[in-house]
């Protein structure tokens, strides 16, 4: 079993394409796929509650003296972020459906498979495990605060908040409560430590199925939609090579070691489009396609999280690998 998990993480990347690209598939060919949606939830709950449960809890008094590591994270994507979402969002801003959806993806950062992408590019994942509860919760107080400014009241004045808080409920309070007292049971009794350790077995494979779920569902209303999202495509690779750079400065500006700031510029590049789905499908009718346009920014942002693993390491290199690159140089 052991052999198995670990081959699944080394390989973890090209299951997720072949996912995304069968789930496109099976949502296109598939008359009837659009079902898959009422799935989403659940398994994206079962998802997030893995997650969590690798989410050092009895640490997380630690991580919070970690000041200079948070306040970088905080800073990029609740003062930077928003700057550059709104600047982004400009260019859709005569198509309420398409500026909503913009903006309630770009203004979410990622509390999930950015832990994964961090890992594996040699980025302090553990911290960013430590602060997922902080950011999820940071967001969800100030995303209604940013889309008031950015939409103004009549945009907003279309969502009910009902499906938020019930999405919210479902996706963060009943999985983070299960994974604390999951970890309670773990420290005490074999049968908590049982559902730990194959919860923590399933997360490839859980992420894989998310990703299915999510893409099959989806397909056809982007393909319906394919001539409007293609405005779309600009924009969301325009916020990944920004972040990546403006990432790039904060982990400098606020002097981080290597894998933190490695860590610092995928939290900013990521975003949480995963956990908001449930919400923008939620939405009334006159905002139907914003399922959609957050669905386009992940088959995006995860191509370019394969690039990004590549080039991070590059661009932030340890001490010992300057050296060792110095004499090519010469």
């Amino acid at each position: 079993m052991t052999h198995v998990v670990l081959w699944l993480e080394r390989h973890q990347i090209l299951f997720y394409l072949a996912a995304i690209a069968i789930g496109g598939v099976f949502g296109m060919m598939v008359a009837d796929a659009h079902h898959l949606e009422t799935a989403i939830e659940p398994v994206l709950a079962l998802l997030l509650f893995a997650t969590f449960l690798g989410v050092p809890f009895a640490a997380i008094g630690r991580s919070l003296r970690d000041v200079r590591f948070l306040g970088a994270v905080g800073v990029l994507n609740f003062v930077v972020v928003p700057l550059v979402a709104y600047g982004l969002s400009r260019f859709v801003v005569d198509e309420p459906a398409l500026l909503f959806g913009v903006l309630l993806v770009l203004l979410t950062p990622c509390i999930d498979y950015v832990i994964v992408f961090a890992g594996l590019a040699g980025g302090a994942s553990e911290r960013l495990l430590a602060a997922a509860p902080l950011l999820m919760l940071a967001q969800m107080l100030l995303l209604p605060v940013y889309l008031l400014v950015f939409i103004g009241p009549d945009g907003v004045a279309v969502v009910e908040v009902a499906p938020f808080a019930r999405a919210f409920v479902l996706l963060i309070v009943i999985p983070l409560t299960a994974a604390v007292v999951i970890q309670w049971l773990a420290q005490r009794h074999r049968a908590g430590h049982l559902i730990q350790s194959i919860m923590l077995n399933l997360m490839v494979p859980l992420m894989i199925a998310t990703l299915f779920t999510v893409v099959a569902s989806q397909a056809g209303a982007v393909g319906a939609a394919a001539v409007q999202l293609l405005t779309l495509v600009p924009i969301y690779l325009a916020f990944l090579v920004i972040m990546t750079v403006v990432g790039l400065g904060t982990g400098r500006l606020f002097r981080l070691d290597v894998p933190a700031t490695r860590a610092l510029v995928f939290s900013g590049a990521t975003r949480n489009s995963l956990v908001v789905l449930p919400m923008a499908l939620a939405l009334p009718g006159s905002l139907a396609l914003v399922p959609v346009v957050v669905v386009t920014q992940t088959l995006i942002e995860l191509v370019g999280m394969v690039v990004l693993v590549r080039i991070v390491p590059r661009l932030v290199r340890t001490p010992e690998a300057s050296r060792i690159e110095l004499p090519r140089h010469l």
